[in-house]
């Protein structure tokens, strides 16, 4: 009922670009999104734990493969993700009808069997990248907190385990969970948006400073090497590169959140209009980052370029340390910009299921403290059900502490459906590019190589998953 009231409304306004704010509530919601925040939600959803992870990956990879592989995952991301910013409306990109959500793009241009697959992919994908960001962050304090017990020489004195870190964060999350929606988080996006800038640049001036250190650059075009006479076999070269290829994926991967970040901007201009500056801004800037930290690391560590390029520096601590918190600042953020939609989701659909249950919907309405006309709608039943999910995360996140691995599997397994898949089909659908054209050829051809690369790596990811499984202990985090 209530797609087919929008369509009505919709159709009603299309040829009224003039007036902005019916224009906003076309659907009932209000939309204040623009350029420089839909830019701050991309950047704080791209530059994530997975930066972290570049050196390591392109160390794999070598000289030559790996700018190569960071240069290409960077292309197609920006490349589909523009054919993404057209499917927001249906059937026509600026007139059409708005689809608020991934999956609701994906139904109206490919139908209801499609639907299926992009939730598992979507939601899958989402909720992995809550885990990853828990790991990232409690491996940041663990950092913090290691750092300091090194500086002032009392180690014994140290003694918080992981486990305790992880039970912190998520408590954080708990907190912020209870802000209403995506839109709601614009000022978390903008400070997290801050923040990764300010760990990327220390990351690369401290990689760039040990580069210098050591006057020359450090690596081998074949990345590291599997002959006999060292320790790595051929086997775990060939899956240190396929993991390295998922973790480069997870770190560019994005398009799960795309749509709805889309569905916080204001129009006119038209919201595919704007999203593109977005994600062009989003995409270079993060670009730039991804690929200077990667190559400059690679340069300065070598083939023994850690998992987690901050936990190869020791000093200055300070500088270290301040990086560590402003990578748990960024996470905080990403954690709740990847949460929404699931929230989102799940909200959505047990009111839609039982829409007389009051229980639900019930609230109180609080005013923000030192604000005019600001108010929070507190439902507890949203707090309830927000809680549990992130305990659950959290408890997951103890489970599999492994870091390199799960980015691996995570952008393995999403890459392609999310990122390549979808974006092309629905775009070959709403063209209506016949098949068998040299178009649609080009694209189903981006398509099969993304699949086979992306493949490849889940199967590195999961070798590595499986051994790290070996030596670990059933919620147990070495310190």
């Amino acid at each position: 009922m209530e797609m087919e009231m929008d369509s009505v409304e919709g159709g009603g306004r299309v040829h009224v670009d003039a007036a902005a704010s019916s224009a906003a509530k076309e659907d009932g919601k209000a939309r204040q999104g623009t350029l420089w925040t839909a830019t701050a939600h991309c950047i704080t959803a791209v530059i994530g734990s997975g930066v972290l992870a570049l050196s390591w990956s392109v160390a794999q990879l070598g000289w030559i493969l790996g700018p190569i592989a960071l240069i290409a995952f960077a292309s197609i991301t920006y490349y589909t993700s523009i054919l993404l910013t057209d499917c927001y409306r249906s059937p026509e990109p600026i007139n059409g009808i708005r689809n608020p959500t991934y999956m609701a793009a994906v139904k109206s241009y490919l139908g209801p069997k499609h639907v299926l697959l992009c939730c598992i992919a979507q939601y899958t994908s989402l909720w992995g990248s809550m885990v990853s960001y828990t790991i990232t962050s409690v491996t940041s304090m663990r950092e913090i907190v290691r750092s300091e017990c090194n500086h002032k020489h009392e180690i014994a004195g140290c003694s918080l385990s992981g486990n305790s870190f992880m039970v912190m964060f998520g408590a954080i999350s708990i907190l912020l969970a209870q802000i209403p929606n995506l839109e709601e988080l614009t000022w978390l996006s903008v400070m997290a948006a801050v923040m990764s800038f300010g760990y990327s640049i220390i990351s690369l001036g401290l990689s760039i400073a040990k580069w210098i250190s050591h006057g020359d650059i450090r690596g081998s075009l074949m990345g590291v090497v599997s002959r006999k006479d060292m320790s790595i076999s051929s086997a775990s070269k060939t899956w240190g590169i396929f993991q390295a290829l998922g973790n480069i994926a997870f770190a560019y991967t994005y398009a799960e959140v795309l749509i709805e970040i889309q569905d916080t901007l204001k129009s006119p201009p038209s919201e595919n209009v704007t999203m593109k500056k977005a994600t062009f801004n989003g995409s270079v800037i993060t670009s730039i980052f991804y690929i200077a930290i990667g190559c400059i690391g690679y340069a300065a560590f070598g083939n023994n370029a850690p998992g987690n390029i901050l936990t190869g520096f020791n000093e200055p601590f300070w500088l270290v340390d301040i990086a560590n918190a402003f990578i748990i600042i960024h996470l905080v953020g990403a954690y709740q910009v990847f949460a929404q939609p699931i929230f989102a989701f799940f909200e959505d659909s047990i009111v839609s299921k039982w829409p007389e249950n009051t229980f639900f919907q019930t609230g109180w309405t609080i005013r923000v403290p030192f604000t005019k006309s600001r108010s929070l709608s507190i439902i507890p039943a949203k707090i309830i059900l927000r809680s549990v999910f992130i305990i659950f995360t959290t408890i997951v996140s103890m489970l599999f502490p492994f870091f390199n691995e799960i980015l691996g599997l995570l952008g393995a397994a999403s890459f392609w459906p999310l990122t390549v898949y979808f974006p092309i089909t629905m775009h070959l659908s709403q063209r209506k590019i016949a098949r068998g054209a040299p178009r649609w050829f080009l694209l189903q051809g981006l398509s099969l190589v993304c699949l086979v690369v992306c493949f490849a790596a889940m199967t590195g990811s999961v070798v590595g998953l499986i051994d790290s499984l070996r030596h670990a202990k059933l919620f147990h985090i070495e310190y």
